[in-house]
């Protein structure tokens, strides 16, 4: 198991390494070739078809990598359940584009053709979830990176010719057309079944994970489409700006640990260790603080040089400060909620996920009218209110330990030293100077964080 969790983290970091940084790509380039309004419509696009997403495949990693039944027969049985509803939602979200497209103020032709990609995200979905299960990270490179590489480039050059949003709807269609072709060229040849015992089991996780799954993409959609339904999207624009850059710690070190974490976890239930889940889930906690918390600080810091994209941009700074405490909270929660579900407490898990969509839209129906920047706020305090309340279910269920704790203690320390060192640096007006000074404040917290953690993040490696 140690080989395997540690290679397939090694890949899976790779996988997202490749794909994000085609994000970020992307990201740039929109952030130069198009106006807030322009990418605020695209965000709400994005957002709704990532709602589709989520329906349509609610719960495929869970089935794929908890099942003691055939993981084949599983596998196709679940590809056939997901690729039908993704093409009934496509048909309904195309028929019912023109009202959603009027209470959000989003390009009705758009959602139209971002539709399309429903069908292909789902298959793709299932194929992936196949080589998840037994931590085959290598072979998700091509189909899911490889993908996304392709969507970047169409994204980019389309942008840069003058297509406007549709550039961005267009990438995305070639990524989800290319992520399950690419798939069975890697090997993932999942042949769609129907299987009674798999769809039943398949159904009674469904039934329990999968509304914390619509919450979750809830949680992470519904203040783009709060924006757009009250202030338009030209308040979107910025605000998505900023949420773009503040998730790629997120994607890149959360959902990469949490990734590996869950079928880990998964595997010592299987086998009868679940005393081991404690110091497992502690190990992979203390990583995520660690390294999102400093990527987070330092985003935080120069966050003033997002005007190195345009000067249109200078607003979005305040807001990506308050979105890199709520991405370093959602990290964590992240992670935790990886722990709560591979050792069976899904309702548990539900339960937190809905207290938590019920909390912010709550808080949203008051902060929204009052602009991006309280939206932000409203986003920031209420992932942190749930920080402790999960916790506190960790230590009900006995999957705690004291190592996070202590990794705590270590980042405000180097966060502090890092905030003295960050006050003596030059402002940047360049992309270079940007990143040069944004490095200089990460070393400088690496250095104070990474040597107190040692021990726990060596151990990471060699005890998963």
């Amino acid at each position: 198991m140690t080989d395997v969790a540690v290679r397939g983290s090694l890949w899976l970091f790779a996988v997202n390494l490749v794909s994000k940084s085609s994000q970020i790509v992307v990201t740039l380039a929109l952030a130069l070739f198009l106006t807030e309004t322009d990418l605020g419509a695209v965000a709400l696009v994005v957002s709704v078809v990532n709602i589709g997403q989520v329906v349509q495949a609610m719960g495929v990693y869970d089935i794929v990598s908890r099942t003691e039944l055939d993981p084949l027969r599983t596998a196709g049985t679940v590809l056939t359940m997901s690729v039908a509803t993704g093409a009934v939602l496509a048909a309904t979200l195309a028929a019912t584009a023109s009202p959603i497209a009027a209470a959000l103020g989003a390009p009705e032709g758009l959602l139209r053709l971002a539709a399309l990609t429903l069908p292909f995200t789902a298959a793709g979905g299932v194929q992936m979830a196949l080589m998840h299960r037994d931590l085959d990270f290598r072979r998700r490179m091509l189909p899911d990176a490889g993908g996304m590489v392709l969507g970047a480039v169409v994204t980019v050059a389309l942008a840069a010719r003058g297509a406007g949003p549709t550039a961005v709807v267009l990438g995305l269609l070639c990524t989800a057309v290319a992520q399950p072709v690419l798939a069975v060229i890697a090997g993932a040849r999942i042949r769609p079944t129907w299987d009674r015992r798999a769809a039943k089991e398949a159904a009674s996780w469904i039934a329990v994970v999968g509304p914390g799954a619509l919450i979750a993409v809830m949680l992470i959609n519904v203040d783009y489409l709060a924006l757009g339904h009250v202030l338009g999207p030209e308040a979107v624009g910025g605000y998505s700006l900023a949420f773009r850059i503040a998730w790629v710690p997120y994607i890149m070190i959360a959902v990469v640990l949490g990734g590996v974490l869950f079928p880990i976890c998964a595997q010592l239930v299987r086998s009868g260790q679940k005393n081991k889940l404690p110091e497992t889930a502690g190990r992979f906690t203390v990583a995520t603080l660690v390294i999102t918390g400093g990527l987070y600080l330092a985003i935080a810091l120069r966050a003033d040089g997002i005007v190195v994209l345009g000067e249109q941009w200078a607003d979005a700074a305040r807001i990506l400060v308050l979105l890199c405490g709520y991405g370093l909270g959602l990290s964590l929660l992240h992670v935790w909620y990886q722990a709560i579900r591979a050792a069976g407490h899904a309702r548990q898990y539900l339960a937190l996920e809905a207290a938590h969509l019920a909390a912010l839209l709550t808080a949203l129906v008051f902060a929204t009218r009052h602009g991006p920047v309280a939206v932000a706020v409203t986003q920031v305090t209420v992932v942190w209110l749930l920080v402790p309340i999960t916790w506190l279910v960790l230590v009900r269920n006995g999957l705690a330990s004291s190592q996070p704790a202590r990794a705590a203690v270590t980042v405000v320390a180097g966060g502090l030293v890092s905030l003295g060192v960050n006050r003596f640096l030059p402002e940047s007006d360049t992309v270079v100077s940007l990143i040069v000074t944004g490095a200089t404040v990460l070393a400088v917290y690496c250095a104070v964080v990474l040597p107190l953690n040692r021990t726990v993040l060596i151990g990471l490696k060699e005890r998963t």
